[in-house]
């Protein structure tokens, strides 16, 4: 699915959540949860400061969304999130029922939509979400990248 100018302007929203991480020394990932160009939910990772390590950015956003909702079911819902979704997000995705998934860069090591497994892909379920992605990949990178010497510095 191709980026269009409405999803850059949310990617670029959820990409002010992902430098509030990075400052609140989270891992630099920001989400947020779009139903009919309105902002239903945001979040951005949270493991360090819940010492939870189930808190990542895409978690938050979907419990804030279904809570606003007050239903789990987010059928008409689009998430925006600058990091593909682990494996472990993309089975939360495909219960809460997200239509369709932009994010920003490839996840190398847990990246459950292209880069690890292929969840959104997998024929028979219940559910299908549509995605794209590849949006400031190097911003985000240097992001990333900057994080991480700055975490193996302290």
């Amino acid at each position: 699915m191709v980026i269009t100018d409405k999803d850059s302007y949310y990617l670029d929203r959820a990409i002010l959540l992902a430098e509030k991480a990075s400052q609140l020394g989270e891992v630099p990932v920001g989400c947020l949860i779009v139903e009919n160009d309105k902002i239903v939910a945001d979040g951005f990772n949270e493991k360090e400061k819940f010492s939870d390590p189930l808190r990542h950015a895409e978690i938050v956003a979907l419990k804030k969304a279904a809570e606003f909702k007050g239903d789990w079911r987010l059928n008409n819902c689009i998430l925006y999130t600058t990091m593909e979704p682990c494996i472990m997000c993309c089975g939360a995705i495909l219960h809460y029922r997200i239509k369709k998934v932009f994010f920003c860069i490839r996840e190398n090591k847990f990246g459950g939509v292209i880069s690890k497994a292929q969840i959104f892909d997998i024929k028979g379920l219940n559910h299908c979400v549509e995605y794209g992605y590849g949006y400031r990949e190097p911003y985000l990178e240097k992001l990333l990248s900057d994080f991480f010497k700055l975490k193996r510095k302290h």
